[in-house]
């Protein structure tokens, strides 16, 4: 079993404006194509490494995301935990590169260091389809289609 993940698209918008719904935890709820999360309180952009921002899943579950790779406008990559715990090893990463007509958007999904046994089947579930529904959703929010 492959256990990165990854999709890729081009969309019609700058990167800037496309980093904008990665960035802002509030805005995440309205293009998660896992169906997994519920809200953010506003007011968490994410704008260094060592960032934390919370999301409430949509069973109701507090976790805290650490901000581990950013670079404004280009990339983004967080580790979610429970409040107060250390990241079981799963990884969320966002890459833009702008292009001639846009921005080719690559999300990955990366559960190889992953040690919480309990997620096993939860990561497994996280397939590119289901990346390439995340995209596809924050292409419509961007490109104006919403």
């Amino acid at each position: 079993m492959d256990h990165v993940v990854t999709a890729r698209r081009e969309i019609r918008a700058t990167p800037a404006d496309i980093f904008e719904f990665i960035a802002d935890p509030a805005l995440q709820p309205r293009w998660d194509g896992n169906d997994n999360l519920a809200e953010a309180p506003s007011g968490q952009r994410v704008s260094a490494v060592g960032d934390v921002f919370e999301m409430t899943t949509t069973k109701g579950q507090v976790r805290e995301n650490h901000v581990v790779e950013f670079d404004e406008g280009r990339l983004i990559a967080w580790t979610p935990a429970e409040p107060g715990q250390q990241p079981p090893g799963h990884l969320w990463r966002w890459e833009l590169e702008p292009t001639a007509s846009g921005t080719t958007v690559t999300h990955t999904y990366d559960w190889t260091r992953l040690t919480d046994e309990k997620r096993i089947a939860r990561a497994e579930w996280t397939t590119p389809d289901r990346l390439q529904a995340s995209i596809d959703r924050l292409a419509a929010l961007a490109e104006g289609d919403n």
